[in-house]
């Protein structure tokens, strides 16, 4: 009877072991991903990104999940898409483009952010100071903002002749204006003229380029903006069609066929990102890592389009460019 008992015992254990070790299992964690534009032409910085995530010692649908929102260059959709992951109580929420970054930071003071950006994340609001980020948000940021007038230099050398520039700029990014008053003394400082074109949607686009030429602007300026870099196809056709001298920020560009493009490294600032998430998930807080600011930037020059514009490109220029496409 008592050998009955026992066998009937082990025999129960036995039964719930699989069941209590399933359990004692801990769950994956989830990781929020907000940007307020499109997957597509991110391959190569979602690629960075889960590079620097895999060196910490997590891959995605193996020990980490990643659920992805994509505003679609709709701005307006980032607060309940942020709202969702909040709600789903995501381990990290990574923030990639300037308006995610700020809606993010609205959304929660829990949930550990970080975030990718090319503008000053302090005058953003998102961080106390670079070394001492404080509260639940950190990140890593790229010289875009540092290398506007740099970029600008560069437009006036490409067309001498410009006395005017165009400033292509989207009214709904966050910290425009102050960028948009910087450029404007950039220029002057040059003995060049502004004139902003504003655009936050694909017709208000449309519109800039017609008014150009009514503006006797002789070069574009496009300003670094998510919703602009999901429209490039776009930009990039059209300055092909108003013969439109260009710069702008994301080599992206000019492997479509745009002019020239000089700015930070997004690479490299989704690499850092990914090295960041994965510390928080190992326990680390935001308030302790400073936000890294990335020193990388790119110089890319399309000889074929400068040719058809007519654009005679000094060798000095062409000589200090990170890639020539030909």
């Amino acid at each position: 009877m008592q050998r009955r008992k026992f066998m009937a015992l082990i025999g129960g254990a036995t039964a719930t072991w699989p069941f209590r070790a399933h359990a004692q299992q801990p769950a994956k964690s989830i990781i929020g991903f907000l940007n307020g534009t499109s997957p597509q032409g991110y391959g190569r910085f979602l690629t960075a990104f889960h590079r620097g995530l895999s060196e910490t010692g997590y891959v995605e649908n193996s020990n980490v999940e990643v659920e992805y929102r994509w505003a679609e260059g709709r701005y307006e959709r980032l607060p309940a898409q942020a709202a969702d992951l909040v709600r789903r109580q995501v381990a990290v929420i990574v923030a990639t483009s300037t308006p995610a970054n700020v809606i993010a930071r609205a959304a929660t003071t829990e949930i550990p952010i970080v975030f990718t950006t090319s503008s000053d994340p302090v005058e953003l609001g998102l961080v106390a100071s670079m070394n001492r980020p404080g509260g639940n948000v950190t990140g890593a940021a790229t010289l875009n903002v540092e290398v506007d007038s740099k970029r600008l230099e560069m437009l006036r050398e490409l067309v001498p002749g410009a006395a005017t520039f165009a400033l292509l700029m989207n009214p709904n990014r966050p910290g425009v204006q102050a960028q948009s008053v910087a450029l404007e003394a950039a220029a002057r400082s040059m003995g060049r003229r502004t004139v902003v074109l504003s655009a936050a949607s694909e017709s208000e686009i449309d519109t800039a380029f017609a008014n150009f030429a009514k503006q006797e602007a002789g070069a574009l300026f496009v300003h670094t903006d998510a919703f602009f870099f999901s429209r490039r196809d776009q930009l990039i056709e059209l300055a092909k069609r108003y013969a439109v001298p260009a710069v702008f920020d994301r080599r992206e560009y000019t492997e479509l066929g745009g002019l020239m493009s000089y700015g930070g490294s997004v690479t490299d600032v989704y690499y850092l990102a990914g090295i960041y998430t994965g510390r928080i998930l190992k326990g680390e807080k935001p308030a302790d890592l400073p936000v890294q600011q990335s020193t990388k930037v790119e110089l890319v020059i399309n000889l074929k389009t400068a040719k058809a514009l007519s654009l005679s490109l000094a060798p000095t220029l062409l000589a200090s460019a990170d890639e020539v496409i030909e």
